[in-house]
């Protein structure tokens, strides 16, 4: 059976449907998740465990010598992605209260706007850019997992986050970075873990949710997921190009959220206690936003990319006839 390779084909399918399996379960039969020893601490209350262990494997897949353009374009992306999330966070706090409004806080808004999906990034990269814009997802890659959220929030004052807790959070992502660096063998290991880490991941913040959490998140998800299309998508492209000079599809590619993004909630309500009431439907609201952006972002960037072309072949058209006439 072709199990994982049809997960696949759906957007966010290798963290979005265990989510669902793990919700089903709990909401139906939530007793076999409750027998306790080996089975509950995996697929139960392993939360903390297994998103420590995906920080850790995604900084071993951050290569410090990618240095240069790349590292100029990964820098600028992540500010990019950073401050409009952060700026959108805040406005709606500032206007509607933690409460948000129409079901979606500003504690959802900048877990799931400040994260991007890397594999969607770097697929979109190997299209429509080139070998400088791959490279940048070494430092995309910081916007993975809780640490650049938990900055964000407690910087704004959303949220009262004990510097210690900050530090507990890079320290895995800092270990994984070390060794990916010292040893390439050990950044195969790692980056390969990922792949197995992602649904179990999955499977286990589902199992702590429930249907009734994901229907709530309807309306509020498929809001979320326009926002950071729109937010981090559109307008980060019309600034990134203005940034570069001319018309560059990158811009548009971050405008998803992450898979991984679905864990950001809790993770962070770790660290402050008084988010705990926001996790359930900031996560189901994350996951219904990584579905949205996996499916419009390739769209449009695959559009933006077909526009800037035909831009310069016009252009290039228009000044080889004016030099013909001269």
């Amino acid at each position: 059976m072709k199990i994982c390779a049809t997960m696949k084909k759906f957007p966010g399918g290798m963290m979005v449907i265990p989510l669902l399996i793990g919700c089903a379960v709990n909401t139906f039969v939530p007793q076999c998740l409750e027998i306790g020893g080996f089975t509950t601490a995996l697929f139960k209350s392993g939360q903390s465990t297994l998103v420590g262990l995906f920080i850790f494997c995604s900084g071993a897949t951050i290569n410090v010598k990618q240095v240069g353009k790349p590292l100029y374009k990964g820098a600028v992306l992540t500010i990019l992605k950073l401050v409009i999330g952060v700026i959108i966070g805040y406005l709606l706090n500032l206007i509607f209260g933690p409460a948000g409004i129409l079901g979606l806080t500003p504690f959802a808004v900048i877990s799931a706007v400040t994260n991007s999906n890397g594999a969607i990034y770097t697929a979109l990269a190997k299209e429509f850019g080139d070998d400088t814009d791959v490279g940048a997802i070494a430092v995309l890659s910081l916007n993975d997992g809780p640490f650049l959220t938990m900055i964000a929030l407690g910087t704004t004052g959303l949220a009262s986050i004990p510097v210690l807790s900050i530090v507990a959070a890079i320290i895995p992502l800092i270990i994984g970075m070390i060794l990916g660096n010292l040893d390439s063998d050990f950044r195969d290991l790692l980056s390969k873990g990922l792949n197995m880490i992602l649904p179990v991941n999955g499977f286990v913040f589902g199992a702590n949710m429930s249907l009734v959490d994901i229907a709530k998140a309807g309306v509020p998800g498929i809001l979320l997921g326009l926002i950071t299309v729109f937010s981090t998508g559109v307008l980060t492209y019309i600034i990134y190009s203005a940034i570069r000079r001319k018309p560059d599809p990158m811009g548009m590619a971050i405008g998803t959220v992450g898979g991984n993004a679905v864990a950001t909630p809790a993770s962070v309500a770790m660290a402050d206690p008084s988010l705990e009431p926001y996790v359930e439907s900031a996560t189901a609201q994350t996951a219904a936003a990584v579905v949205i952006t996996a499916i419009l972002t390739p769209i449009l960037t695959g559009w933006v990319s077909r526009r800037a072309s035909k831009k310069l072949a016009l252009k290039a058209a228009a000044s080889s006839l004016e030099d013909k006439e001269n």
